[in-house]
């Protein structure tokens, strides 16, 4: 079912709610301890009030009420909040990996669920990632972490390993997930581009994202974002053509794997950047310099 327009407006408005209360909260600590106490107390008082209210409407409903509201992801964080979400840890991270299995495997990976230790850490593997594209490892780790904490805020602690038949099995320390993910002394942005929406399969779209020249294209129903920059002929690749999965440099001519990494001929690939939809909304993430606004 659709979802009505004015609603996927406002997604992005509340996804930043919670930062915008902190900031209202550290700006009351200026009028001393007991201004700030209050503050903290009056948020306190409208949560619990707000949660009593939605336990009452979820209680009140059919049985199928709170499956239905979880769908929504707005909804599902104030469900969550409220302990009176339907599903549990497992099955809760397990849809969220679901849901991102399409760009995995446009980066030539996959992800399997192990275990989750204690209800508080999760232990992945990664499997068949691309090794001749250097950005995958992020891409799939920004993939992977924004999945997780979103499904599954109490999750403590990621772990994840390369599948045991990957002879470069390694470990990829779970901080590196749950930090933010940095990269030559960057951290990575996430910005929205609800454009992407428009898109139609085939179709390639050139769009300018904080100063970062992106290509979006759609295969099927899945949108692919790289940078705007042809390695083999160093140019720009406004005016590529799609064709079934690949696309054509207008300039030199090179064919790139567009579900597979962006991989060329000899070990040339474009560069992927990661878009997922963040609250229904398409979103991209590029790397900022560290101490940049968000």
């Amino acid at each position: 079912m659709d979802r009505p327009e004015a609603l996927e407006e406002n997604d992005a408005q509340w996804r930043t709610a919670g930062d915008r209360i902190q900031t209202l909260l550290d700006s009351c600590a200026s009028g001393g301890a007991a201004a700030y106490e209050r503050a903290r107390e009056l948020v306190r008082e409208v949560v619990a009030l707000y949660g009593a209210g939605l336990e009452r409407i979820v209680r009140a409903g059919d049985p199928g009420l709170a499956e239905r509201l979880a769908a929504d992801d707005l909804v599902a964080s104030l469900l969550l909040v409220h302990g009176l979400h339907p599903h549990d840890v497992h099955r809760r991270v397990s849809d969220a990996l679901d849901r991102v299995r399409p760009y995995l495997g446009s980066h030539g990976g996959d992800v399997d669920l192990l275990e989750i230790a204690d209800g508080q850490t999760v232990r992945l593997a990664f499997r068949g990632s691309c090794k001749s594209c250097p950005s995958s490892a992020v891409t799939l780790e920004l993939a992977v972490q924004d999945a997780v904490r979103a499904a599954a805020p109490e999750i403590s602690s990621i772990e994840v390993v390369t599948a045991p038949a990957d002879k470069a099995a390694g470990v990829i320390p779970a901080e590196s997930l749950m930090a933010h993910v940095k990269s030559n002394g960057h951290a990575a942005g996430w910005h929205p581009l609800p454009e992407v929406g428009d898109l139609a399969a085939g179709e390639v779209a050139g769009f300018l994202v904080s100063g970062t020249p992106l290509l979006v294209c759609r295969v099927g129903d899945l949108p692919l974002a790289y940078r705007d920059h042809c390695p083999v002929c160093d140019d720009t690749l406004a005016g590529a053509q799609l064709r079934e999965t690949l696309l054509g440099c207008p300039r030199c001519g090179t064919q790139f794997d567009v579900v597979h990494a962006g991989a060329g001929p000899d070990g040339a690939h474009l560069e992927p950047v990661p878009l997922l939809l963040r609250d229904a909304v398409p979103s991209v993430a590029l790397a900022e310099p560290m101490g940049a606004p968000a």
